[in-house]
Order: C-alpha cells, then sequence, then structure tokens
C-alpha cells in the first residue's frame, strides 16, 4: 500500500483516528491499540502502528521494483531527519507523528530501527544464524516495544530487556507460522527466516519448503524452534506482572496470544502448510482469563 493519503487540513485528531482506523484493517494474532488501554494513548499508539504499517507495506506489498520500494522507505526516513532538525515535515501524517512523539517525550531511534528492518526485507531474502534473526528482531520487532514501554512511563532498564524478548519472541513466533507465505513473496526471491545453519542441520533443503512437505524432519525442526520460542517468550512474561492496570492486562493478553500459536504450531506437529494457525473467539476467551488470573 501507498502512504495514507491525509491531506494538510486534517487535524492532528482526525489523523490519528485515521492511524487507528488502519490498525483495525489489518488482522493481528496480537493486540493493537485496543480498547483494553488507557483511552489517552489509543491515539499515539495508533500513530506508532500507523508508521510501522505504512513502512511494512513499503517493503512486502504490491509490484513494486526493489528501488521504488526502498525510495519510499527513504522518503519516511527523510521525513523522520525533518523532525530530528526540528523542522516541519513534508506530509501531516509525519506532522502528526512529530506532535505526538514531541508530547509524549518519544525517542526518534526506534523508528529508525524500524525503517532499517524494513530496507532490509527488500534486499534480504535468507538468514544465514539464530544470530542475525535476533539481530533483524532487534529492529523490526522490539522498538514497538520500547516505544510502548515510554509511552507507558515504565522504560527501565529491567523493564526493556523483558519487552524486547517478548516482542523478539512474537516476531519469530509469526515466522514460523508464515513460513509458507514469506517464501511465496517478492516473486523469485523467496524468502526464508528460519537459519540456514540449521535448516542443514536437520538436513531440510529449500525445495521442502517449497513442496510443503511436513515430514519427521521437519517435525523435530519445528519442535526444535518453538521449544526455543517458547523459552524466550517465558524470560519476559514477568513484564505482564510488573505493568499496572490496563497495560499490564494487555502485556499479559500478547504473551498468552503468543503461546496460544505456539500450542496450535505443536498440536499439528508443525505442520504449518496444511494448518495455518490463527486465533479464534475461543482463543481469546482463554487468553483472557489467563491475563485476568495472571497464570
Amino acid at each position: 500500500m501507498t502512504q495514507v493519503p491525509f491531506s494538510s487540513s486534517n487535524t492532528f485528531h482526525s489523523i490519528s483516528k485515521q492511524s487507528l482506523a488502519l490498525a483495525n484493517q489489518h488482522y493481528e494474532n496480537f493486540p493493537v491499540a485496543s480498547v483494553l488501554l488507557p483511552s489517552h494513548l489509543r491515539e499515539a499508539i495508533g500513530l506508532i502502528y500507523s508508521f510501522a504499517r505504512q513502512a511494512d507495506d513499503f517493503a512486502d506489498e504490491g509490484a513494486l521494483t526493489i528501488e521504488q520500494r526502498l525510495d519510499l522507505l527513504n522518503g519516511f526516513r527523510d521525513e523522520l531527519d525533518l523532525l530530528r532538525a526540528y523542522i516541519k515535515p513534508q506530509t501531516s501524517f509525519f506532522v502528526a507523528l512529530g506532535t505526538m512523539v514531541r508530547s509524549k517525550k518519544l525517542p526518534l531511534e526506534p523508528f529508525y530501527d524500524l525503517l532499517d528492518a524494513f530496507s532490509q526485507d527488500v534486499v534480504k531474502t535468507r538468514y544465514a544464524n539464530y544470530a542475525e534473526v535476533i539481530d533483524y528482531c532487534a529492529r523490526s520487532a522490539n522498538p514497538i516495544g520500547r516505544l510502548l514501554l515510554h509511552l507507558y512511563q515504565k522504560s527501565t532498564p529491567e523493564n526493556i530487556a523483558y519487552s524486547d524478548n517478548i516482542c523478539s519472541a512474537l516476531q519469530i513466533i509469526n515466522f514460523l507460522q508464515d513460513i509458507a507465505i514469506d517464501f511465496k513473496k517478492n516473486d523469485g526471491k523467496q524468502r526464508i527466516y528460519m537459519c540456514q545453519d540449521e535448516l542443514a542441520a536437520f538436513s531440510i533443503p529449500e525445495s521442502q519448503i517449497e513442496a510443503q512437505l511436513a515430514d519427521v524432519q521437519w517435525q523435530r525442526f519445528m519442535q526444535f524452534n518453538l521449544q526455543r520460542v517458547s523459552a524466550l517468550l517465558q524470560s519476559g512474561k514477568p513484564l505482564g506482572r510488573i505493568l499496572p492496570g490496563r497495560i499490564g492486562f494487555e502485556m499479559r493478553m500478547i504473551i498468552a496470544g503468543g503461546e496460544r500459536i505456539i500450542d496450535k504450531i505443536n498440536r499439528v506437529k508443525g505442520d504449518i502448510f496444511e494448518h495455518r494457525p490463527v486465533l479464534n473467539t475461543w482463543d481469546w476467551v482463554i487468553m483472557g482469563l489467563k491475563a485476568l488470573f495472571r497464570i
């Protein structure tokens, strides 16, 4: 998709409402700017999500060339540069974003990190090892958690460490459930986020992903990944009990969502080709109960 067409006459409030509408148009396994959050934070979170959603779509959606995708991402980077220099941005979306960033005293570095990750998606389709995957997560997912902690005024080193683990885990869970989808993206340059050295260790060639064959070796490979990402998610779980009130409940819901997806992949023995996991109504009930009783 292209940038949301906010006109120069839009007010901050109307732009924020459009950003929230954009968030609601996209299916997500995990809550974003939900009604659980305090009302005074929803517009800010909507703007952050809209920034990430638009930039991510520049990298992935449509039939654009590599150069066109990078140009669009660089356009966002140029707008951030103007904000950093205290110069009025060229688009009203970034005017609204800048107003929110200043009022909430948010750092700009996480926004730049997101653009770096999305730019990497345009040109990089293979990851040699787990360290490379974690490095990508540090820029594609962790910045969102860090921005939210700043909004909550809970950005302590301990909380940041917990948040980074949760966000990286959720990103990897998304990789696992979307292996088939990612492989079909970008004609002729299928993207594989699974570690190349681990695929080799489990004797899984790329042709097996293309053929969508979930044999015993594949099951073992997925089990290895699920155990590792589950441990990573659990290592961040204390944050759901540290954060107070609605934001703590929201965090526990997000963690519970990750746990449900892991459970669903386990139940089909890693065959995400035939059984891509999604959250249904019953899952949300279970997540709500776990969040309510701090399970």
